[in-house]
C-alpha cells in the first residue's frame, strides 16, 4: 500500500503543470467559423476548433475546409488534426499535425504574447519543405490566419499559400 501511495504521489509530481500552461494561446480557443480565405486551390469555407483535451494537458485543432470546382479542379474536401502539448516544464510547446491526404508535420512553437500571435514552423530537412502556419488575435473575436510553404532547399524562402479569417462561434 505504501509503495502504491508513493508512486501516486511521484506521478502527481511528476506530471502536475501550472494551472494556466496554455494563457498565450488562449486567443485561439473556442470554435471558429471562416469568414473567407483563399488559396491556391481557390476559395473555400471552413471552420475550425482549438480546445483543451485530457484535462487541458494538450489543445487539439480539428479543422474542416470545402473548396468547390473551379477551373477544371475537382472539389476538394480537408480535414486536420493538430495536438499542441507541454512537453517539459520550461520546455517551449511543440505540435503534431496530421490531415486527410497524409500529412503529418511536427512544429516547434514560437508564442509572441505582446502581439497576440502563436507561429508553428516545421524543422528544416534536407529535400523537403518547411512550413510556417501563423495565428494572430485581431480582436473582437477574430483571428487571422496564414499559411506559408518553404520550398526544399530553401528553407527561409516562406510563400503565401493561404491565408483566412476566423470569428469566434458564440
Amino acid at each position: 500500500m505504501l509503495k502504491l501511495a508513493l508512486f501516486l504521489g511521484l506521478s502527481a509530481s511528476l506530471w502536475s503543470q501550472p494551472a494556466d500552461r496554455w494563457k498565450d494561446l488562449r486567443f485561439l480557443v473556442g470554435e471558429w467559423t471562416g469568414e473567407g480565405g483563399g488559396s491556391s486551390t481557390g476559395q473555400g469555407m471552413g471552420a475550425y476548433s482549438f480546445l483543451p483535451e485530457l484535462g487541458g494537458k494538450i489543445l487539439v485543432r480539428r479543422n474542416t475546409a470545402d473548396y468547390p470546382a473551379a477551373n477544371g479542379n475537382p472539389a476538394v474536401h480537408h480535414e486536420d488534426v493538430m495536438t499542441v502539448y507541454l512537453e517539459a516544464e520550461g520546455k517551449a510547446p511543440e505540435a503534431i499535425y496530421f490531415d486527410s491526404e497524409g500529412h503529418v508535420i511536427h512544429y516547434s512553437v514560437e508564442i509572441n504574447p505582446a502581439g497576440k500571435s502563436v507561429t508553428f514552423v516545421s524543422p528544416s530537412q534536407t529535400g523537403q519543405p518547411r512550413y510556417r502556419l501563423t495565428y494572430s488575435d485581431s480582436g473582437k473575436g477574430v483571428v487571422h490566419g496564414q499559411f506559408e510553404i518553404a520550398p526544399p532547399g530553401k528553407p527561409e524562402a516562406f510563400t503565401r499559400y493561404m491565408e483566412w479569417s476566423a470569428r469566434r462561434k458564440e
